[in-house]
């Protein structure tokens, strides 16, 4: 019965998330007390213009539509699909609160920036079959007037995934679900499966020993620059009048209402009216009155979600489920090898789990491995471990490409994924208690590719209180309360 209820209200509040609920008396009654405020101090201070206190211009505004949390591709792009489908230009204000302004820690920019629609889900496929339009055609997208083109640099060298004899038919059953089919209206993946045999002849450098199968892509996928595609989201929501604040969010103030289910039982719903935004090196906070929330803080939004109460009621209820989303510490090695796999070498990913890819012209090459659950390092900071190399990742990529034998490890870095660790997939949309507060997150590992499809269907949700082009409803907040799975099995 609670299912069928929080699943109903769900529905009906959907039309009451809107923007439109935001605008009435508590604006304009704040805007009287500003005023009354202003006239008092004058009243003191005759014969001045009203001047501030003292500077305010590094905090953010007193009030905004829309507060996104989290300054990543995954927060620019709900603000920039928010801002393109509103139906007035202007009528909605929205602020990016980012608490790192250089970026050295997200893991938008410490990416290896791949794109491909190789994945077990459909939904999956969709949405970066939208995201490789979208990256291919980027300035038709994000062109700013008077300022240069972006250069993507974008290299559509595909993904080429092994499978070992156990994984051969999974892998043949994921490229079905990827491919388009006659009777779908959707459109599909260019994959084409490879035997050994054609493995060997179109790239020599592979030994093929264990692999009973592979999958390429043709079109669409490949890798290209992060850091050129947030510097361009940045670009653009600036041009379309975003605001943007460096600080932290420590706290939501909201109000809460009570409704009963057919079963008797209570459930609370909580509104978020206020959130406070902690300035850079200060003590200083500025509270944003706001309408709605969306939480895009990457493997910190957990921590935010459970900020706003989410999480925090009695276990095996919707109130006590937490968002099952947490930092994983993830290396990413460069090393050079002068006989390495040439200009036509695809990303590939290894049935052993490791991958690499060319990164320029000049033999050197990008790659690592995912650890196992017994193999997890510390993520409270961002060292870099040089036996894990040496150890897990070297020995598997000489055993797949002979020539990496040889090969010579130039530098390494660490970042974040936003691991779920419930389904390894990405949450979307609002939360079915916590009601003005929105999902961009949980995508461990495929964010940064996925980030245009998911800012469009996070900013369909919340204009329009449904998914429109892609329906995305397997990743709505709610499975992790019902326990229903929308498990992602090609995860590198």
């Amino acid at each position: 019965m609670l299912r069928r209820a929080l699943r109903l209200r769900l529905g009906q509040c959907l039309s009451g998330r809107g923007l439109g609920t935001y605008r009435g008396g508590s604006t304009l009654d704040c805007d009287g007390k500003v005023s009354k405020i202003k006239k008092k101090i004058q009243s003191i201070f005759p014969g001045r213009a009203w001047s501030p206190l003292y500077d305010t211009s590094h905090l953010p505004p007193e009030r905004s539509d829309v507060v996104i949390v989290g300054g990543g591709v995954l927060g620019l792009s709900v603000a920039y699909w928010l801002k393109r489908l509103e139906k007035q230009q202007g009528a909605i204000q929205v602020l990016v609160v980012e608490r790192d302004h250089t970026y050295a820690r997200a893991s938008t920019v410490l990416s290896v920036g791949g794109i491909r629609q190789q994945f077990s889900l459909p939904e999956n496929v969709q949405l970066s079959l939208f995201s490789a339009e979208f990256l291919r055609n980027i300035n038709e997208y994000l062109a700013v007037v008077d300022d240069p083109p972006l250069d993507l640099q974008f290299n559509p060298s595909g993904y080429l995934l092994l499978a070992s004899e156990e994984g051969a038919a999974i892998m043949e059953r994921n490229v079905k679900i990827q491919r388009p089919t006659h009777s779908s209206r959707q459109e599909g993946a260019k994959v084409c499966l490879m035997s050994p045999e054609q493995l060997q002849k179109k790239f020599p450098w592979i030994n093929t020993e264990g692999v009973a199968l592979a999958s390429y892509g043709l079109e669409n996928e490949g890798w290209f620059d992060p850091w050129c595609l947030l510097q361009g989201l940045r670009r653009k929501l600036q041009s379309m009048g975003v605001l943007f604040c460096q600080g932290e969010v420590t706290r939501f103030i909201s109000s809460s209402s009570h409704m009963e289910t057919a079963s008797g039982e209570q459930v609370t719903l909580k509104r978020i009216h206020e959130v406070h935004v902690k300035m850079d090196h200060s003590q200083e906070f500025q509270p944003v009155e706001c309408a709605l929330v969306v939480n895009a803080a990457g493997a910190w939004s957990g921590q935010i979600a459970e900020l706003a109460g989410i999480g925090t009621g009695p276990p095996g209820t919707m109130q006590g489920t937490k968002l099952p989303v947490e930092p994983r510490k993830r290396y990413v090695y460069l090393w050079h090898c002068p006989q390495g796999p040439g200009l036509e070498a695809p990303l590939v990913a290894d049935p052993s789990g490791a991958y690499f890819r060319r990164e320029g012209l000049g033999n050197n090459y990008l790659g690592s491995c995912s650890p196992t659950e017994e193999e997890e390092p510390d993520p409270g900071n961002l060292e870099v471990d040089y036996d894990f190399f040496q150890e897990k990742v070297w020995p598997r990529l000489a055993q797949r490409v002979p020539a990496f034998e040889t090969l010579k490890v130039r530098s390494a870095w660490a970042g974040y994924y936003d691991y779920n660790t419930f389904d390894q997939n990405g949450v979307v949309g609002p939360h079915p208690l916590v009601i003005n507060m929105y999902f961009a997150t949980g995508f461990s590992g495929h964010g940064l590719q996925q980030a245009p499809a998911v800012g469009r269907a996070v900013a369909e949700m919340m204009l329009e209180g449904h998914f429109q082009t892609i329906n995305l409803s397997p990743f709505l907040f709610g499975r992790f309360y019902f326990g229903e799975k929308a498990q992602e099995h090609c995860i590198l």
